[in-house]
């Protein structure tokens, strides 16, 4: 109902019953009711093309129903002798149509309301004009055909069309959990070899050698470091921040990095900014400690740095 052959559709249909509205413009008393009945309808297709719930939300499926009916009792209005019963009852034609969509769409007893009432307005046309009740609305029961047809439609073919969107659905949740897990499973492994690449020399040296000699206890202390900035600071566990806090431990500067997810929606070059900072303010840290926060999403900075010395407290917000 959104797409563009849709609304093309709609707009033949709502040429044709404009074609069909002129056709009785020299036989109205007054012209702006016809107008005012082809606007009606207008109204409706519209309608049912731009409201995208299913089913129809009721105001909406109300409306659509009345503009059917309101249509016929405007153009009967000024539609004194019944001359051409095909080109005069236009207005219930088209009001049919927009019924039984209203049907398609979920609100079968407003179609079926507004094709009866439309019915009983025809009956009225004739008693008015002289036509007779039963002659006028005889031609307009071959409407409730159309309206039955789509009733079926609503019943039969709207489960069968529910279960399967639910279906369409279902297998595209199923896909995203798969492609999820893959890329869990997929990141596991990475840490996994990474891990492994980090810390297998450091254990089969510590299987292979009874005592550690101090540089291997001061590799294994920065090893845990690494492990512990990759755990806490996820986002800041890039390979220049990584090689910096390592260069800065190893000349005695006590390293901290804290992730609480601020840099989860930022853009690349952003982020890639503000990493090329952290690493720069690590390196240049000779000694003393250096504290980097990754602040919480939605604060006024993305993150801060606290450098701390002899000198005194350095505060830096990026």
């Amino acid at each position: 109902m959104r797409s563009r052959s849709a609304w093309a559709l709609g707009g033949f249909f709502m040429f044709d019953e404009t074609i069909l509205a002129a056709s009785t413009w020299g036989d109205a008393t007054r012209h702006w009711p016809i107008v005012a009945a082809l606007l009606s309808i207008v109204i409706a297709g519209v309608l049912i093309l731009v409201v995208r719930s299913d089913p129809m939300p009721l105001p909406a499926a109300v409306a659509v129903a009345l503009c059917g009916p309101v249509g016929c009792a405007l153009a009967y209005s000024v539609l004194s002798v019944p001359s051409s019963a095909a080109a005069e009852s236009w207005p219930s034609a088209a009001g049919t149509v927009c019924a039984a969509f209203l049907c398609v769409r979920g609100r079968v007893l407003a179609g079926w309301v507004g094709v009866l009432s439309m019915v009983g307005l025809a009956a009225w046309w004739g008693s008015r004009t002289g036509a007779g009740a039963l002659a006028a609305s005889l031609p307009q029961l071959v409407n409730v055909a159309t309206i039955l047809m789509a009733t079926v439609f609503a019943f039969t073919i709207r489960p069968a069309a529910r279960l399967i969107f639910e279906l369409e659905d279902e297998a595209t949740r199923r896909i995203a959990a798969e492609s999820a897990a893959a890329a869990t499973l997929a990141e596991r492994n990475r840490q996994m070899h990474r891990l492994d690449h980090l810390v297998r020399p450091i254990l089969t040296t510590i299987a292979e050698t009874e005592s550690l000699q101090p540089h291997q206890r001061r590799e294994c202390r920065l090893l845990e470091a690494q492990l512990r900035d990759s755990l806490r600071g996820a986002a800041l566990a890039v390979p220049d921040v990584s090689a910096a806090a390592r260069s800065a431990r190893e000349k005695g500067v006590e390293v901290v990095l804290v992730d609480d997810h601020g840099l989860d929606d930022v853009r690349a070059a952003e982020k890639q900014r503000i990493l090329d900072r952290v690493a720069a303010e690590i390196r240049d840290t000779e000694v003393g400690s250096v504290l980097v926060r990754i602040l919480p999403p939605n604060r006024s900075a993305l993150a801060t740095i606290l450098v701390k010395n002899a000198g005194g407290i350095r505060r830096l917000e990026l």
